[in-house]
């Protein structure tokens, strides 16, 4: 009995950071309504479990979460295109605490290309 109640606490235990984690990768820290930003990359980083760049939006620096390297390869990115310097507008769901300036991108422009990232979500 004594190993059953180990074995379910420790399973418990497990489980629990990577509920966090499945809750911050979804849509539910997300306000589910679209906002719609201007700027200039400040920085890139890609990679899994997906991109995120920082923005300089009319001075505020924003953090913008693009696909992974899959999805954004398959809404038509090419490497370099998402760049230091570049001006992107993007369209996606932000945080619910808006004061964290974090953006789940849904669509992304560069200059009058539009990429979709999560074809469906709009």
């Amino acid at each position: 009995m004594a190993r059953l109640l180990f074995i379910a606490v420790l399973a418990l235990g497990l489980a629990a950071p990577a509920a966090g984690a499945l809750a911050h990768h979804g849509w539910s820290w997300t306000t589910g309504g679209n906002i719609d930003l201007t700027g200039i990359v400040k920085s890139v980083r890609l990679g899994n479990p997906h991109g995120v760049l920082k923005v300089d939006v009319e001075g505020e620096e924003w953090t913008v979460e693009v696909g992974q390297p899959w999805r954004n390869e398959r809404a038509g990115l090419k490497e370099g295109d998402l760049a230091e310097g570049v001006e992107i507008r993007v369209i996606g769901e932000p945080a619910a605490n808006m004061s964290d300036r974090l953006v789940k991108v849904e669509r992304l422009f560069l200059g009058k290309r539009e990429y979709v990232l999560y074809p469906g979500r709009d």
